[in-house]
């Protein structure tokens, strides 16, 4: 492994310890138009998340409580800031792209069009996960949520058994 991808991994880590320690959007939203319960019975990891969707569509506001690992806290943390602002279908999209990094080393390059450039460095932060896969659970538990939260016919609790 390289220095450059050493100095990476170390910062990547620091990201993940810090979202992890010091949560960001770490609150309920009252009254939220969206909100999700996520589980992950093996580690005991949970979460609510909340959103507040602006009359543009836009998710306005985005927040979460629960208890969780390191990992699981960060990438809630690290979602809920990248949520703001974002239309539904943005949201999905950062999902999929998630999704796709933390089960391969290859993207690809087409999942990437109309993401934020900052959001795919905070994503690829988390996507280490892929060579530990008992710890994919614990990074994708708040996404997940997220995909219940987004969708007005799913059932608001979910568990990554």
């Amino acid at each position: 492994m390289s220095e450059t991808d050493n100095d990476l991994r170390e910062l990547y880590q620091d990201m993940i310890l810090d979202h992890g320690k010091r949560p960001r959007n770490f609150h309920v939203i009252d009254p939220a138009d969206c909100e999700a319960v996520g589980h992950n019975p093996l580690c005991g990891d949970k979460l609510v998340l909340f959103l507040r969707v602006g009359e543009d569509g836009r998710i306005a506001d985005a927040a979460f409580q629960g208890t969780g690992c390191a990992i699981s806290v960060a990438s809630a943390s690290m979602m809920t800031e990248m949520l703001k602002g974002k239309t539904a279908a943005e949201a999905k999209k950062l999902w999929a792209y998630f999704e796709a990094v933390c089960k391969s080393n290859a993207t690809p390059a087409d999942m990437t069009e109309g993401l934020a450039e900052d959001d795919i460095d905070r994503l690829q932060a988390l996507s280490g996960v892929r060579h530990y896969p008992v710890r994919v659970k614990c990074a994708t538990l708040a996404w997940r949520t997220l995909e219940s939260a987004l969708d007005p016919k799913a059932v608001k609790k979910v568990a990554t058994e």
